[in-house]
């Protein structure tokens, strides 16, 4: 589905509101991704989902190549190993480190260089779909650092490096 509505139409500037949220089929996130920076500048980006397309990994890959992020972290779930395997090379190309965990969140996190933290909860995986999803977003610094100390957490103790698995799967073979 190509955008036809400005996001400007869905969402405030961020200086303008801290939460805001919309139900709609209007927008994906990673338009929402790219609106956020377009705001706040350089930034790193956590993401959390059950799974994730070519066509978002394309997008994310000019957003880094732009400068726009300086790393992304992401987490994916256990269950969509073999699509996210298919799309190994491009993921290694495009994100800084990419873990598996049980795990059906859909959190982006971005902490500008200068600070700013923006929180977004979706519904929506990392891929297109022409479906209506629900969006918070919040630049409430204390949303921020709760969800990033669990993603953390996840990371650290709940979670396979793709690499692992990737390895291991090459090694069945």
């Amino acid at each position: 589905m190509k955008r036809t509505t400005s996001i400007e139409n869905i969402f405030r500037p961020l200086a303008e509101q801290s939460v805001q949220s919309a139900l709609t089929n209007e927008v994906q996130i990673a338009d929402i991704l790219e609106w956020v920076l377009e705001q706040v500048g350089p930034s790193e980006v956590w993401q959390t989902s059950f799974s994730i397309s070519e066509e978002f990994l394309r997008r994310l890959y000019f957003i880094t190549r732009g400068g726009k992020a300086s790393a992304i972290h992401l987490v994916l779930d256990f269950k969509a190993t073999n699509k996210t395997l298919h799309l190994w090379r491009f993921i290694d190309q495009v994100i800084s480190d990419t873990v598996l965990a049980d795990n059906h969140s859909k959190v982006l996190l971005v902490q500008s260089a200068s600070g700013i933290k923006v929180s977004i909860i979706t519904s929506q995986n990392l891929t297109r779909g022409n479906r209506n999803e629900a969006y918070i977003i919040t630049t409430e610094a204390a949303v921020f650092d709760k969800f990033l100390a669990e993603v953390e957490h996840l990371i650290k103790w709940h979670s396979v490096p793709l690499s692992e698995i990737l390895s291991q799967k090459i090694s069945e073979q």
